[in-house]
Formats: structure tokens, sequence, C-alpha cells
């Protein structure tokens, strides 16, 4: 049995759809909301929280492999529970920024994960993307509502990753051998900047999208708001104040694990168009 975590979210509904495709069975979805849950047929469904162990006990019964997203408190919960259970092999999606960003607070939970991960007993991979293409939602109301998109750093490219094929690698990793004690940094296959980004969200649309540039104090104050002055400084050094060159650098990991090139940011806009409308 293979659980899947996060299962309603960009990758994890993305990595049940690979697993079911490719027989890899059975599976089960694990989310907060059974009732909001759509999977694919045949795979099960699971209602349970990380901040509640005791919800996860069932969700673990007789499963073996387990996909899980990085989160520094509840990860705790959820590895125990999983050690208690019998699981032998976890892949985490953790973060690129622990390599490249060591000093910024995320980087560090995210390392923190990992090191609690290797300490349990159970076998591990662990995979460090960058930036995911689905960060680009968060202009979807702005484009909405004003028809336009205001962000700083607007011409400095990172090669995103779209959610897919890190859903893609961690199908690989759960169900084919030699990957267990690895840890593979994953990006896109090209640099894309802020600005290509909405010109290729504008291009899905069949409409101009106007991109406008702002300062980091603007957008700091912006996304400070939701998310606290620490986490805004941290996105905004890694996406454009404190962008260095092991973050620049395009990894061709994906195609190699894969044996299928990494999807450009623009398949990534034009499968999501719709939330933009």
């Amino acid at each position: 049995m293979i659980l899947v975590t996060g299962a309603t979210g960009n990758i994890g509904s993305a990595l049940l759809k690979e697993l079911h495709a490719h027989g890899a069975g059975p599976l089960r979805g694990l989310t907060r909301d059974a009732a909001q849950a759509t999977f694919p047929e045949g795979v099960e469904v699971a209602e349970g929280d990380f901040a509640d162990p005791a919800s996860l006990k069932a969700a673990l019964e007789g499963v073996r492999s387990l996909f899980l997203l990085s989160c520094l408190g509840p990860d705790a919960n959820i590895l125990e529970a999983a050690r208690q259970a019998g699981v032998e092999h976890v892949v985490l999606v953790s973060s690129i920024t622990v390599q490249t960003h060591p000093h910024l607070g995320p980087a560090g939970e995210n390392l923190a994960v990992e090191q609690l991960l290797k300490e349990s007993g159970m076998a591990w991979t662990i995979l460090r993307p960058t930036q995911f293409a689905s960060n680009a939602l968060m202009w979807a109301a702005s484009i909405r509502e004003y028809g336009t998109v205001h962000a700083p750093d607007a011409d400095t490219a990172l090669p995103t990753i779209h959610p897919a094929d890190i859903a893609s690698v961690a199908r690989v990793a759960l169900t084919e051998p030699g990957h267990q004690g690895r840890t593979y940094a994953l990006t896109g296959p090209e640099p894309v900047t802020a600005r290509q980004q909405v010109e290729a969200i504008a291009a899905a649309l069949g409409r101009e999208v106007p991109f406008a540039e702002i300062s980091r104090q603007q957008a700091h104050a912006q996304m400070a708001a939701i998310f606290g002055d620490e986490a805004a400084d941290a996105v905004l050094d890694v996406t454009g104040g404190d962008v260095n060159d092991e973050l620049r650098a395009v990894r061709d990991t994906v195609s190699q694990l894969t044996g299928a090139p990494a999807r450009l940011f623009r398949q990534w806009a034009s499968e999501n168009a719709a939330a933009f409308h």
C-alpha cells in the first residue's frame, strides 16, 4: 500500500493519477476532508490531520510506502506514526533552498524535517525542488480583478518546476529500485522570469496581461500581511533579492529519472488558464 498525503494538492493529486496510470497499487490518498476528495477509481480515501496523530492510525494501516510534503511541526507526528505502523520507505518533498540558502529560516525547517526522517529508521528519498510553477496562482486574483500583475524582480530568471514533474519523480522513487537513501535536486528545464511567466499566462488567456514591477519594500508589505516578516523576506530573497548561481542552475534530474523531458512553464500556464479568468 502506498499512502499519498496532501492528496488533493498540486503534487499529491498528480502523483495519485500517475501511480494509478502505472498500475502501482494499492493506493490510498490522505485528505482533511474526505467528502471533498475526488480520486481515480480504485484509490482509497483516508481522512486525517497531521496535527491529530490519532487520526492517522487508520490511514497508515497496511502502508509500506509514504509520500510526504515537508512541514516541520506536524511531520514529527506523522513520521512517528508511520514508523510505528511499519512504513518502510518515505519519499519527502523538501526544498532546494536547503542547499542554496541554508541560512534562511524556512530552509532550516526543511533541513530539520530531512534529519527527522533520516533518524527515523525508515528508508528515505528526499526531493528538493526549486520554486513551483503553481506559485503563479498568487497572481490569479489580481489578474481576474484588475487585469494586471504587480511583482518585484521582474527579470530574475529561475528554473521553475511544474508540480507534475515533482509527482513524476516521486512516482519513480516510490515504485522503482535504486532511490532509497538518495537526495535529488529538481528544477524545470529552463530559467523563466516573472515577466515571462505573466507573458505565458497572457498567451494562455489569449489577451494582454500588463506587468507592473514594484519594489521589494512594496512586495514585502503585501506578503508580510499574509506570511509574516521572516517568511516574506525569505521568499523575496529566494525569488530575486539573494539569487545565487546554485539556485539558477538548471538540472536535468527530472528527465534522467523519468525518461521524459521536464515540462515548460508555458505548459503549466496553458493547463491552468481557467484559474486566471
